[in-house]
């Protein structure tokens, strides 16, 4: 392990890793398994059109999450574009800027537009309270986020939105697997909506689903994410080619084979980073509640302001070490093109500290425990010794821009 600054290899000594740690899940089958269940698909020649392997895995995902309907598509971003045209929303919906770009961009790709909402500082999630400031004349939903798979006050805004008369949906991308007071996420508002990217604890290489327990909104739901007539159609206005193939359904069923040791694994990882950086005054890792089921696919810190090197810095200083941590999300969606143009609604100043503080360190198929032991080792040297890892950083710059 190292022990001084001039170890690091940003200073000139050896990185500690030669092959990337990374903070995406991907989790992969074993290739036996894969080939097993890639040779019955070719066997059986039924690759796409709501084929036996994706009818298994709605049937299999509304059982593990208790939820009547469960409706699987491509993406995670085409989930939430079926979602909220099945929804048969006009006007503004009221999103977090705290997200991933995809929530906020399916709400335009649905015709909608989006009206940004601060977070709370300490659950990372809408609220109420949050909502009710952004609210506008035309509102007609609320999309929350359940960030890091925390669920976003689920009964609070339920209330919040039957006493204004608003649909209410969950982007749970960061959520399957999780549970709140007891139920399984995909059991809350209208709709939900869970991604399965390589990047997820369920990698469908790409791949979606929508749950909800409302059964004529499932039949919508199907009906906008099937191009084909079928005599089960309602009517809607707008429909698109979202249908899962047989290959995604084998991906993913394959994963939640494995989902138990999957969790483990990373709570493994996450229980090493706790204990080594939860002690230290100068870092944060946020928590889960222990109550609860958690999926731990994300390990997520926030600096604080005490200590004496910037978020962006730590992180320049881990990549060279082969520690590929991410900051998360910078920047906010309410900056990025076009979202920052002519924006209304009212100031987000707790997305803007979080954007410019959080950071999250591996864990996945990629990392071990003993590499979870090293990295947090990196990090506590780094912020043990801040200010000298900060004065060498700026010396560096400035002769890199001189030069």
């Amino acid at each position: 392990m190292k022990a001084t600054i001039s170890d690091f290899q940003v200073f000139g000594g050896s990185p500690t890793f030669d092959v990337d740690r990374v903070v995406g899940q991907v989790y992969m089958p074993d290739r036996e398994v894969f080939d097993t269940w890639f040779s019955a698909i070719s066997e059986r020649a039924f690759y796409t059109n709501h084929g036996p392997l994706v009818a298994r895995l709605d049937a299999v995902i509304a059982d593990r999450l208790e939820v009547a309907n469960a409706v699987s598509v491509t993406n995670g971003t085409v989930a939430l574009m079926v979602a909220l045209t099945a929804l048969e929303l006009s006007g503004d919906v009221i999103v977090p800027a705290f997200t991933f770009p995809a929530t906020v961009q399916a709400v335009v790709w649905a015709g909608l537009r989006p009206v940004f909402a601060d977070v709370d500082p300490v659950t990372h999630n809408l609220t109420p309270e949050t909502v009710a400031a952004a609210m506008t004349p035309e509102t007609t939903c609320v999309l929350g986020v359940h960030v890091w798979g925390r669920p976003c006050e689920p009964a609070g805004l339920k209330a919040f939105c039957r006493q204004n008369a608003l649909r209410l949906a969950f982007d749970a991308c960061h959520g399957f697997g999780c549970s709140h007071d007891g139920r399984m996420l995909g059991n809350f508002g209208d709709v939900e909506v869970f991604s399965f990217h390589a990047t997820k604890i369920v990698n469908g290489a790409e791949g979606g689903c929508i749950t909800t327990n409302d059964d004529e909104l499932a039949a919508r739901l199907r009906t906008v994410a099937n191009f084909h007539r079928s005599p089960a159609d309602r009517d809607c206005k707008v429909r698109i080619n979202a249908k899962m193939t047989e290959a995604q359904a084998a991906m993913a069923l394959m994963a939640l084979s494995e989902f138990e040791q999957y969790v483990d694994r990373n709570r493994a990882i996450y229980e090493v980073y706790r204990e080594q950086l939860g002690p230290r005054s100068d870092v944060r890792m946020i928590a889960f509640d222990a109550s609860e089921l958690q999926n731990y696919q994300y390990a997520v810190f926030e600096l604080g302001d005490e200590a004496g090197i910037s978020r962006d810095d730590l992180l320049a200083v881990l990549r060279r070490e082969g520690v590929h941590a991410r900051r998360y999300f910078a920047p906010g969606v309410h900056k990025l093109h076009p979202f920052e143009e002519g924006r209304n609604g009212p100031p987000l100043p707790i997305t803007d500290q979080l954007c410019d503080t959080l950071f999250q360190l591996p864990v996945g198929a990629f990392v071990t425990p003993q590499d979870a032991r090293l990295i947090a080792n990196l990090v506590s040297v780094i912020l043990d010794n801040a200010d000298a890892f900060s004065q060498r950083l700026a010396t560096s710059k400035d002769g890199a821009a001189s030069a």
